[in-house]
């Protein structure tokens, strides 16, 4: 049974006369507003297609590079772990998820893309080249930020320091955003342990080393010491080999992963669900 249009119809939102005015409309605003004048069924639409527009984004980062799209869901699978043996509810959960699945979004850039797919390691101004990415990646999901607050801000503050000597701002202790704080941790740990195509993979015993190494400085220590607590390291391992083992989920990397040279749907990658419904205060 379709939805029945109350008899007042000030209570929806209008879009205005300049088509370009109403895309920028805010969608937040319309959800709200369309669940105060009883309409549920459209409101959650609206957050639906929110969460759609991330869905698509994702995508376009495996596209862009398979073993990207492969290294945000382990980080991701990683950073949800932590953020619950933090305490954080649900809610915060997906605020981290999020940021973790999309820290890297800013690397989908043509400047980028040789870079990216080179086979030795990163020259100086190539390395000043990549650490643009936090602030494009900010910029990619800014349109978002409507529905997703947290998002920007985060995706840009992922590589800040605790000690403030990270980039793009400096962002120093509690002044980086709380998610950022949490995915640092886990893409670090992440880029030790995985195999990237100018280095090996280290042991996950040498990589715990160094992230040790740098609470304090690089990372939140309460964060660090938690993350490096044998219960939530038992919990890591065994989401991540959960994952691994999903039918139909390989992990890609190395030369084989330029997209112009794949064809096809692929279930290659590691997926990690959307939530579809709804998540009040989300």
């Amino acid at each position: 049974m379709s939805e029945r249009l109350p008899a007042d119809d000030s209570a929806i939102p209008v879009p205005p006369d300049d088509p370009e005015a109403a895309v920028e409309q805010d969608p937040a605003a319309v959800a709200e507003t369309l669940r105060r004048s009883g309409h549920e069924g459209a409101a959650h639409l609206v957050a639906r297609l929110a969460a759609a527009a991330l869905e698509s984004l994702l995508h376009a980062i495996d596209a862009n590079d398979p073993e990207t799209g492969a290294h945000v869901r382990r980080v991701a699978i990683t950073s949800v772990v932590l953020a619950r043996a933090a305490d954080q509810g649900e809610v915060r959960q997906h605020r981290v998820e999020r940021v973790a699945l999309f820290h890297d979004i800013g690397k989908i850039n043509g400047a980028l893309f040789d870079v990216m797919r080179g086979t030795v390691g990163l020259t100086r101004s190539e390395r000043r080249l990549i650490a643009t990415h936090a602030d494009r990646g900010a910029e990619v999901v800014a349109p978002l930020a409507s529905f997703y607050p947290e998002l920007p801000a985060a995706v840009r503050a992922h590589h800040e320091w605790w000690n403030g000597k990270g980039y793009p701002r400096g962002l120093r202790g509690t002044a980086i955003p709380f998610e950022a704080r949490i995915v640092a941790i886990a893409d670090v740990f992440d880029a030790l342990t995985h195999r990237r195509r100018y280095k090996a993979p280290l042991p996950t015993g040498r990589a715990d080393e160094l992230i040790a190494a740098g609470a304090g400085t690089q990372f939140n220590p309460d964060l660090t010491d938690l993350f490096l607590s044998p219960p939530v390291q038992e919990e890591i391992a065994a989401a991540q080999a959960a994952q691994s083992a999903r039918p139909g989920v390989r992990q890609r990397g190395g030369a084989r992963s330029d997209p112009r040279k794949q064809a096809g749907p692929r279930r290659d990658t590691p997926e990690i669900a959307f939530r579809w419904r709804a998540t009040k205060g989300d």
